[in-house]
């Protein structure tokens, strides 16, 4: 792509215009966006407002392998901040030879790579941990997972431009959101590996400053202006509303690193200390249609849904098979969507039920013949359910 068609993206006579104060209104007042860049709660669960919270339904789901913006689920952990795009800019510091303060002009004047990911909570099917002894946080369903094309800079482009230490093992992200937990108010902020960073292959970036969501600016929801996109990780990892970039020797610090999204049994502050930050996405599957508690008729019965590969390198989903009889037999089904790194596949079976057929299971098997779990062992904050999908029906 030449220089025009990349800067024609993100510059100030065009995509600042449009974000600054103008008639789009970006400058965003709490709680009261402008409609163009609200959430859609008519097509979306909503768990919470404030912060906002909302998955959308399993039919609308799957309907599409991109994800439209109305129907992708939102996520946040604080308050939608007010940025000025004009004002913005993006700090680069810690290890690195030159810190950089860059405008999103400036950003636009990198390279611009586009990627198609997906990206998902580290508690989509919190619920289901739920039903076994219950844990807090968002009760997610199966709809906290949704699959976008991002477009923007390379993050290891950013990390040249500022020249990585010798020292330097990790890359930590703060976002301009402010979250408040236990009396005190800190910003959201995720880190990752210097490899992870640097792991740029063909088809995917090791991870993506974005600025755009499906070929439009990124929402207020999901965003705005410019978020991480880490493709294979858990969505914690790609930190919305990012204001500042510090490369170190060692994980950041920031409590949902250090404190949260870890995988505990009981939570204490010893094992809380003593375990390490997830990082990578599981394998995965979900039935999306029918719906839980639907009335079948014996017979033939379309059953649609969505298998996540796990977040590694190369590895896709390469078998998705579905049960009516309790994991006696399965049947598997078509693959009906693009196979791509770190994407989810969607996929339809036709299967007999009759009068005592009960509930409806699926398993998803992974390209390296690695098979979803049937059972998974409870853990303290509910994160990572990815245990065969059990649908009850009548």
């Amino acid at each position: 792509m030449n220089h025009a068609s990349v800067t024609s993206l993100i510059n100030r006579r065009t995509l600042l215009r449009q974000w600054s104060a103008g008639a789009l209104g970006l400058m965003f007042v709490s709680g009261k966006l402008p409609s163009a860049f609200a959430a859609d709660e008519s097509r979306l669960l909503v768990h919470s407002k404030a912060p906002m919270n909302a998955e959308p339904s399993l039919p609308d789901l799957v309907r599409w392998w991109v994800t439209p913006v109305e129907s992708f689920f939102i996520r946040s952990h604080g308050n939608t901040p007010e940025i000025n795009a004009d004002s913005f800019r993006l700090s680069v510091e810690g290890l690195v030879e030159s810190p950089l303060m860059l405008s999103l002009a400036e950003l636009g004047r990198l390279e611009q790579h586009a990627v198609t990911a997906t990206l998902t909570c580290a508690g989509n099917r919190r619920s289901e941990h739920s039903r076994i002894k219950p844990v807090k946080g968002v009760q997610w369903r199966e709809g906290a997972i949704g699959n976008a094309k991002w477009r923007g800079a390379r993050l290891s482009d950013l990390l040249k431009k500022a020249g990585v230490r010798e020292s330097a093992k990790h890359v930590w992200f703060e976002g301009l959101d402010a979250v408040d937990d236990g009396g005190k108010t800190f910003a959201f902020g995720g880190s990752i590996p210097l490899e992870k960073a640097l792991l740029d292959r063909e088809s995917s970036p090791g991870a993506l400053l974005a600025t755009t969501m499906n070929d439009k600016p990124l929402t207020a929801d999901h965003g705005f202006p410019l978020r991480m996109v880490v493709p294979g990780y858990i969505g914690a990892r790609s930190v919305k509303w990012l204001s500042k970039i510090v490369v170190s020797d060692r994980p950041s610090p920031n409590h949902f690193v250090a404190d949260v999204y870890k995988l505990v049994d009981e939570g204490t502050l010893l094992e809380v200390a003593e375990s390490g930050p997830i990082y990578r996405m599981p394998l995965n599957s979900a039935i999306c249609t029918p719906t839980a508690g639907a009335a079948l008729k014996p017979g033939r019965v379309e059953v649609t849904g969505y298998a996540l590969p796990p977040g590694v390198p190369g590895v896709s989903i390469r078998k998705v098979e579905v049960s009516a009889d309790s994991g006696r037999s399965w049947t598997e089904a078509k693959l009906t969507s693009m196979t791509s790194e770190f994407c989810w596949q969607l996929w339809s079976a036709e299967i007999s039920v009759n009068s005592t057929t009960k509930e409806l299971i699926v398993r998803a098997i992974d390209s390296r013949g690695e098979a979803q779990p049937e059972v998974v062992r409870w853990n303290a904050k509910g994160y990572l359910f990815n245990a065969w999908h059990h649908v009850p029906v009548n």
